[in-house]
């Protein structure tokens, strides 16, 4: 199963890129063995200042089509690692070819990309800037790879 991250905003150099390079090689890494990845990021830009709506229509222009799509948003369901690593299981085990996790702007999604969403996931009930969501999803995500391997990183 393809991994995609499709996010507004671009994630210059310094730390926090060097954390997400970091933790996709390392989900690529472990997933390869496990039907998981390649995990790809895409970055979309909005120089219109269209707001969500235009964002939305970039977005959706940047995820494969048929994707499972799965949106960042803070309305969402928070979920132990466990039970993230056992929904990317369920995911491929049911046939998913792609999966898109959507991260939207300073205003966040959308409503019409929110409702087509087929899983809404929250990092809790703060709203977090973009750079450090796409560190902490590339981290769950090897996190969750890690936990289907047996892998002893996850310690619960």
């Amino acid at each position: 199963m393809r991994v995609h991250i499709c996010a507004v905003g671009r994630l210059r150099g310094g730390h926090e890129a060097d954390l997400v390079t970091d933790y996709t090689v390392r989900f690529n890494r472990t997933g390869r063995g496990l039907g998981l990845g390649p995990l790809k990021s895409v970055e979309v830009e909005d120089r219109k200042n269209g707001g969500k709506t235009a964002e939305a229509q970039l977005l959706r222009k940047a995820m494969p089509s048929g994707a499972t799509l799965c949106c960042l948003d803070e309305r969402g369901t928070s979920e132990t690692s466990v039970n993230f690593a056992a929904r990317l299981a369920r995911w491929r085990d049911n046939g998913t070819s792609d999966l898109t996790f959507i991260i939207g702007g300073a205003d966040g999604l959308a409503h019409d990309l929110r409702d087509e969403a087929d899983h809404l996931l929250s990092f809790g009930k703060m709203v977090w800037p973009h750079m450090l969501v796409r560190v902490m999803l590339t981290e769950q995500l090897y996190r969750a790879a890690s936990i289907l391997a047996g892998s002893p990183y996850h310690r619960a």
